[in-house]
C-alpha cells in the first residue's frame, strides 16, 4: 500500500498571498519586499493562525489584523471573505491527482488523501466547488479538528483515523515546516516548490508499474 497526501494551497490550489495582498493593499504594499513583508505580517500570526485553526471567526481575524497592522478593515473583509471562491485548481498536479485516482481505481494498492490548513468557512465552499475532492479517499481541514500542521498531533490524527503506516505514506506540501514534521513522524516527504515539477518528483516514490 502507498499512501500519497496532499497539501492544497499551493499544491493543488493555487495560493499566491503576495500577489494578493499587493492588488488588494497597494498603498501599503509600494515595493516588492513590502508587499512579502506584509503577508508574513498577515497569515503567519496567531491573528490568522486562528482562523485557520477554528479558534477565531473570519471577522475576529481581520478585525485583529486590521488593528494590529492599521490597514483597512472594510478592504480586508472584501479580499478576504470570498478567498474560498478564489482558489483555483492547479492543472498540472489535478491532472496527477486524476492518474492516481485512475491507478488506485484499477486496483492499485493506492489511497489518496489530503491535509491542509483551512478554516471551515473556506473548507466547505472549497469541498462545493472542485470535484476532485471526491477522488480522495479522505482527509482533514485544521478547522474541523482545531489543530494546525506542522503540529504532530493533526498528523497522527491523520494516520491513525485512516490506518497510515508511516512508511508507505507521501506527504506533499509547500512549507519546508510541514515536511519536516512529517518526516520527524517517519512519514516520506516531497518540498513542492514548482507544481510542475511534482510528477517526477512523486514517480521517485510511486513508479508506474509496467503491464
Amino acid at each position: 500500500m502507498k499512501n500519497v497526501v496532499f497539501d492544497l494551497g499551493a499544491v493543488l490550489l493555487n495560493w499566491e498571498p503576495v500577489s494578493l495582498v499587493h492588488a488588494a493593499l497597494a498603498p501599503h504594499t509600494p515595493t516588492a519586499q513590502a508587499a512579502h513583508a506584509l503577508v508574513r505580517e498577515m497569515f503567519h500570526h496567531e491573528d490568522w493562525l486562528g482562523f485557520d485553526r477554528g479558534t477565531h471567526t473570519l471577522e475576529d481575524a481581520i478585525g485583529r489584523m486590521a488593528l494590529r497592522l492599521s490597514l483597512p478593515e472594510a478592504r480586508l473583509h472584501a479580499t478576504l471573505a470570498p478567498l474560498g471562491e478564489r482558489l483555483e485548481p492547479i492543472a498540472v498536479t489535478v491532472e496527477l491527482l486524476g492518474q492516481l485516482r485512475a491507478r488506485r481505481d484499477q486496483g492499485e494498492a493506492l489511497r489518496l488523501y489530503y491535509l491542509s490548513n483551512m478554516s471551515v468557512a473556506y473548507a466547505r465552499v472549497l469541498e462545493e466547488r472542485h470535484a476532485f475532492f471526491r477522488w480522495f479517499d479522505g482527509g482533514i481541514f485544521s478547522g474541523d479538528v482545531r489543530l494546525l500542521k506542522p503540529q504532530p498531533e493533526i498528523y497522527e490524527l491523520l494516520a491513525t483515523r485512516y490506518q497510515l503506516r508511516p512508511e508507505e505514506t507521501v506527504f506533499i506540501d509547500d512549507s519546508a515546516p510541514n515536511v519536516k514534521a512529517a518526516q520527524a513522524l517517519g512519514w516520506q516527504a516531497i518540498h513542492c516548490t514548482a507544481p510542475s515539477a511534482l510528477p517526477a518528483q512523486l514517480a521517485a516514490y510511486l513508479p508506474v508499474r509496467s503491464t
